[in-house]
């Protein structure tokens, strides 16, 4: 009461059992100013939340798009349509989620209302099991949606894929999260932790290739530079079976320099693809 007191908002107070605080009778709020730029970070921030929810909030971000649209005057509504149109972001997904919208709008409806819900989860080695879940958040990271939640299967904290989940129904149960639990923490605490075991990859790439794992280095790996133009890449993975795959992407320009493990993968991996092709016209 005193903040709004301060800000010169004209309020008074009745004292008694049937007292209280009110606005003084006839008052109303002044109309809402924003600069162009504040006006613009709204309509990117409706068009980010509808490109990444899709039809969860689409109809909402119209009805608050529509309603700045009334309100701005003319002259600034068409400065941030400008800005709208040379300002543009995209891309935050790594594959379209129109299949699993549904399952996306139930998982947001559950986190929201702390409802308990039955998932059928399909797991990278194509395990397929059913988990009681009591979904705490749902994150987007690295361009897939991930759902953070506790797994009554597991008896500890747990992320999915939302597109390896292949059916959501409630249980009619409710659950409490708990005070201490922070989706943003528990994230970043999964991506630093390092798995027990692991190995040391390290590839040597030639110059003409070289722009390109620069480009595309990822914040773990490490980039060393060598004074013929050639660069040499390191990071850990727990299993060689993607490392493999990236390596043979890069055809001949690529030189594993370890670990031996992964040395042999790419060698019989590169002989079987040359016996598939030896008769080959």
């Amino acid at each position: 009461m005193g903040m709004l007191d301060e800000l010169g908002i004209p309020i008074y107070s009745e004292r008694g059992p049937y007292g209280g605080f009110s606005l003084v009778r006839g008052y109303k709020l002044p109309p809402l100013i924003f600069t162009p730029e504040e006006a613009t970070a709204l309509y990117l921030g409706a068009e980010l939340v509808k490109d990444v929810w899709g039809a969860s909030y689409r109809d909402a971000v119209v009805a608050a798009t529509a309603k700045l649209d009334n309100v701005l005057p003319d002259a600034l509504l068409d400065e941030v349509q400008q800005l709208q149109r040379r300002l543009v972001v995209t891309g935050w997904l790594r594959r379209d989620y129109g299949p699993w919208e549904p399952i996306l709008d139930d998982l947001r409806r559950s986190v929201a209302r702390r409802r308990q819900i039955s998932l059928v989860y399909h797991s990278f080695r194509q395990q397929v099991t059913r988990r009681i879940i009591d979904p705490y958040a749902l994150a987007l990271q690295w361009g897939n949606w991930y759902l953070v939640g506790h797994c009554h299967l597991r008896g500890d904290l747990r992320t999915f894929r939302v597109d390896r989940i292949e059916e959501v129904e409630g249980t009619g149960a409710t659950f409490e999260v708990p005070a201490s639990f922070s989706a943003r923490d528990y994230l970043l605490q999964m991506s630093q932790e390092r798995p027990a075991s692991y190995y040391q990859v390290s590839v040597h790439f030639e110059s003409d290739v070289a722009h390109i794992v620069r480009e595309r280095r990822e914040a773990w790996q490490q980039l060393m530079e060598d004074k013929d133009g050639s660069v040499t890449l390191s990071f850990e993975a727990a299993d060689l079976a993607w490392p493999c795959r990236w390596v043979l992407t890069y055809q001949d320009k690529a030189t594993v320099l370890g670990p031996p493990e992964l040395v042999r993968m790419v060698r019989d991996a590169a002989r079987a693809i040359a016996a598939r092709y030896a008769d080959s016209p």
